[in-house]
């Protein structure tokens, strides 16, 4: 079956596991893909997961997903969230739902933190279950039509 469902990761979120447990958990990208990749068999769908510490590469994979039909983009942004503004356009420029999602809630944390400039442009946002907020995006994204 074709990735039907992007989950794209942004910048230091190669580092899950490792960096600051206390507040991102304890699970990596790949315990992460892992538990997607279960799921998305139940759900009847497939996931591509990708993961990069560069900008550029995010807007190139949102462009992909809209090309390749994708049902749904799940995205972690990271600290792009809150400074980039290229990948708002980027999202707002395809057809294709876009999910944001966070490990940690981000109005519970540092003021810069508060303002997402994905949030306007997702069709939903998922924050603060860890690893459960990918699980629920994707639980959303398969039912999408």
């Amino acid at each position: 079956m074709p990735a039907n469902i992007y989950v794209l990761n942004g910048p230091n979120l190669n580092l899950l596991g490792l960096r600051e447990p206390e507040i991102y958990g304890r699970d990596t990208l790949d315990d992460i893909a892992g538990m997607l990749e279960d799921r998305a068999r139940e759900l009847d769908c497939a996931i591509e997961m990708r993961q990069s510490n560069h900008e550029g590469h995010l807007i190139d994979w949102l462009h992909e997903a809209q090309a390749e039909s994708a049902r749904a983009v799940i995205l972690n942004a990271g600290a792009f969230t809150h400074s980039s503004i290229a990948l708002r356009d980027a999202i707002k420029g395809i057809a294709t739902p876009v999910i944001e999602v966070h490990l940690s809630n981000p109005h519970a944390r540092e003021t810069f933190r508060h303002v997402s400039h994905i949030a306007p442009v997702a069709i939903g946002s998922i924050s603060g279950f860890g690893a459960r907020s990918y699980l629920l995006a994707l639980e959303a994204a398969a039912r999408l039509a």
